[in-house]
């Protein structure tokens, strides 16, 4: 029997975990497979350096909690005894308002106030807003079908202003894009199944509570001690050199009996029996072959936006003035270029020396796409002008980092849920063909994970080779 060749194009977290599923299952089996990243290391947006005594995030620098796939992970790499949670007894975040930080009032889960008493003495929110969310607790369930965007579901339930001053501002720090523009299905799918069988939102939450037991103390956030590189070095580490490449970038793949054949940017030409892609969307559609236009036009619907993360380190007078809390949003209507701000300190202790400040700014989305063209030193003017017109910081930083991820996040515009299952369908059923990444089913680091996992099942499963 002649051995099967699988081919991962893509080093991210996704392309990671999709090869450390298959080295899992290789012993005993008749396959190899190798990972291609076309850049000169790997993990994507997952990126860690020491400056210094801070560990400084340059991507994600956590993941959620409830996600088990990325802690699962984790402990399986034997990293168990690094993981980490946020320090939530200082979680609490702040939207920019008239150039004022105003806290979000204690029980908002996402928009949906489960506590009417903060909510209603909370100067986020006009009177109107206020009367709003009481009317919506007589909101009628509606079962429709339609998807739609963020801003009209959360328009329909408790008006524009609290689209434009809390849901906007928070998708934009999230997705890099806007209430108008993203699906409410699916982004906030539990939202609209509540609203399909409850109406009201807020009646459903607070019912939901009253039922459950009492949460547990886990940490919203979880990370790692020394960065999140930890996991991608973890990854690496199990995977043999020999199937490693790097600065091996892909320019197509044509479909030929049976057979994926895998140019490269230097025209060389290999043959695998299947096929995994965890590039962006428009990445794997400029790959894929005229055969599955089906597949490649239900790809190039998916759009991505590009980012900037800027990180500074201060000294202790500049982490005294600065607020407790995990960090800022900005609404669009406060004309900053700074779309949010972690206090990092805050958030995970152990990322900063004691008493000194580590701040992550996240510039660009889809509302400001030329910043990412900008050069560093513009990038950094803008960013410390800000930051003293918001928070009045006017000390020089110990250092400035400043890490550009163009066309990087995924945007689950309204109709993503039906590309999405048109990309499922077409992949399903092209024998030896995965696809996984943020731009389909979830864009943390434990979806990407899930994905690329997923991704390894089913091309074993499509070769006769996988186990139990």
């Amino acid at each position: 029997m002649n051995m099967k060749r699988i081919a991962i194009i893509g080093g991210g977290i996704s392309g990671l975990a999709a090869a450390y599923a298959l080295q899992k299952q290789i012993d005993g089996s008749n396959f190899e497979y190798v990972i291609v990243e076309a850049s000169s290391r790997f993990g994507g947006v997952l990126h860690t350096e020491r400056i210094d005594d801070y560990v400084v995030e340059a991507g994600p620098d956590s993941f959620l909690t409830e996600k088990p796939w990325a802690a699962d992970l984790c402990r399986d790499l034997g990293l168990g005894d690094q993981l980490i949670g946020s320090n939530d007894s200082q979680r609490k975040t702040f939207i920019l308002l008239n150039n004022r930080l105003v806290p979000l009032p204690d029980g908002l889960m996402f928009m949906v106030p489960t506590k009417i008493a903060p909510a209603f003495f909370s100067s986020l929110f006009t009177w109107r807003t206020k009367l709003r969310m009481l009317a919506e607790w007589f909101h009628r369930p509606d079962a429709s079908a339609e998807d739609c965007s963020v801003a009209q579901f959360v328009e329909r339930h408790y008006g524009r202003e609290m689209v434009d001053r809390l849901a906007d501002p928070l998708l934009a720090g999230v997705y890099g894009g806007t209430a108008d523009e993203l699906s409410v299905r699916s982004v906030l799918p539990r939202f609209a199944a509540i609203e399909a069988s409850h109406g009201s939102l807020g009646r459903a939450m607070v019912q939901s509570r009253k039922t459950q037991p009492a949460t547990s103390s886990r940490p919203l956030f979880t990370s790692l001690k020394n960065g999140m590189q930890q996991m991608v070095d973890g990854l690496v580490a199990r995977i043999p050199e020999s199937s490693r490449r790097l600065n091996a970038p892909i320019a197509a793949a044509r479909r030929e009996s049976g057979k994926w054949l895998v140019v490269s940017a230097g025209q060389r030409t290999e043959e695998f029996d299947a096929m995994i892609l965890t590039l962006p969307a428009y990445a794997a559609s400029a790959i894929l072959p005229p055969e599955v236009a089906a597949l490649n036009i239900a790809l190039e619907t998916i759009k991505y936006s590009s980012s900037v993360t800027v990180v500074l380190g201060y000294d202790e007078p500049t982490r005294t003035k600065l607020p407790a809390g995990f960090g800022f949003l900005v609404p669009h209507a406060e004309n900053r270029r700074i779309r949010a701000a972690t206090f990092v300190h805050n958030k995970f202790p152990h990322r900063a020396p004691a008493d000194l400040a580590l701040l992550r700014c996240f510039l660009g989305g889809t509302r400001d796409p030329a910043v990412i063209e900008l050069s560093d030193e513009e990038i950094e003017s803008i960013v410390r002008r800000e930051l003293q017109q918001i928070l009045g910081i006017t000390a020089e930083p110990r250092f400035v980092r400043i890490y550009k991820w163009k066309e990087a996040m995924a945007q689950y515009a309204v109709g993503h849920k039906v590309a999405v299952e048109n990309i499922q369908r077409v992949s399903a059923a092209t024998p030896g063909l995965a696809l996984a990444g943020n731009g389909y089913s979830g864009i943390g680091v434990p979806d990407c994970i899930r994905s690329g996992s997923e991704a390894a099942a089913k091309v074993l499963a499509d070769l006769g080779l996988g186990r139990n």
